[in-house]
């Protein structure tokens, strides 16, 4: 009576066993966790986001960027241009995308170093927004003078500033960028006092100087050395570390007498908040690997601009220091901007 049921017993033991044989390859797989979006990246075109119209430097950094990183990645970058609000409906769009690295957003200094400082009820706060990238260029300002002005050096600068407070203009492209900070710096360092001429742009700054209504601007290398080369304006200060390469002859301010008048302007690439670490790392190998291409640093080179392509960290360093740095230059100098 018994051998049926053991019989029976056996069989239900090898479908069982059949069963868990057949099944538990794809149990396991289930639970196996998905890969990381970085273990692929790019799977698909990459925007990059810029917060000006095409054709400015901005612009012109990032496109070159970006044909670089086709190139080498497989996958199209595109350039997304969303100019508005100082940059603000760029960054917005960014924030709020996946943070699966690929959208990035890439900036110039105003918004991440210093728009919060100038712009108290400004919305967006970069360091709780974005997580940094890479640094991706630099720039050094450089400080002119028309010709009519006696003054040859940043010494007899300060010297004839101070024998005439308030009466020596400097133009800008507008209050609150690199060059109204700069020059702001330089008051403050130097314990001078210059007025703030802006105008809508650099082009009719430039103009103004050039025809004399103003005495003295910072501006980019790029923007200044056809019309110093030309003897038009005259070149006092580089506000770099180094001497700028295509100005080889203009010494530093720190070479000057003012170590702190540093105004380097500078491009970043920010991602995503919520982007995981592994992914922001592939993200910059890719990244870094087109702005420190040969033929990228070439071209860049070529406008007077220094190609870096830093880790992440680097930039999260840097970024932090410029932000407060100018910080304190806007307090001490008491820069608003309506």
């Amino acid at each position: 009576m018994h051998e049926p049921d053991d019989a029976l017993c056996t069989s239900r033991v090898a479908r069982c066993l059949l069963f868990c044989a057949v099944f538990a390859p794809l149990t396991a797989n289930a639970q196996t966790p998905a890969p990381s979006p970085g273990h692929a990246f790019p799977i698909k075109p990459v925007r990059l986001v810029v917060g000006f119209s095409a054709g400015g430097p901005v612009d012109f950094v990032a496109r070159t960027i970006a044909q670089k990183f086709s190139e080498l990645s497989g996958q199209q970058m595109i350039v997304d241009n969303r100019p508005g609000a100082n940059g603000i409906v760029a960054a917005d769009l960014v924030a709020k995308a996946p943070p699966d690295g690929h959208t990035i957003f890439h900036s110039s200094s105003g918004l991440l170093a210093f728009s919060r400082h100038l712009y108290p009820q400004q919305h967006l706060d970069p360091f709780r927004e974005f997580v940094p990238l890479t640094l991706a260029i630099t720039v050094p300002e450089v400080l002119v003078a028309h010709p009519a002005l006696p003054v040859r050096t940043v010494k007899e600068l300060v010297a004839l500033a101070k024998t005439r407070p308030g009466q020596i203009n400097y133009a800008t492209s507008g209050a609150g960028g690199m060059p109204h900070l700069a020059m702001e710096s330089l008051n403050v360092a130097a314990g001078i006092k210059t007025v703030h001429i802006p105008y809508k742009g650099a082009a009719p700054a430039v103009t103004e100087l050039i025809g004399g209504q103003v005495q003295l601007t910072f501006f980019d290398v790029p923007i200044l050395l056809p019309h110093i080369k030309a003897g038009k304006l005259r070149a006092l200060a580089t506000a770099s570390d180094k001497r700028a390469p295509l100005l080889p002859e203009v010494p530093t301010m720190r070479e000057a007498g003012y170590p702190s008048v540093n105004a380097d302007n500078w491009q970043g690439m920010t991602l995503p908040a919520a982007t995981p670490r592994d992914v922001v790392a592939r993200v910059n190998a890719l990244v870094v690997k087109a702005i420190q291409s040969p033929d990228t640093r070439e071209r860049l080179a070529a406008q007077g601009l220094t190609a870096v392509g830093s880790s992440p960290e680097a930039f999260g360093n840097f970024w932090r220091a410029e932000y407060e740095k100018w910080g304190k230059i806007i307090k001490s100098a008491g820069i608003t901007v309506e």
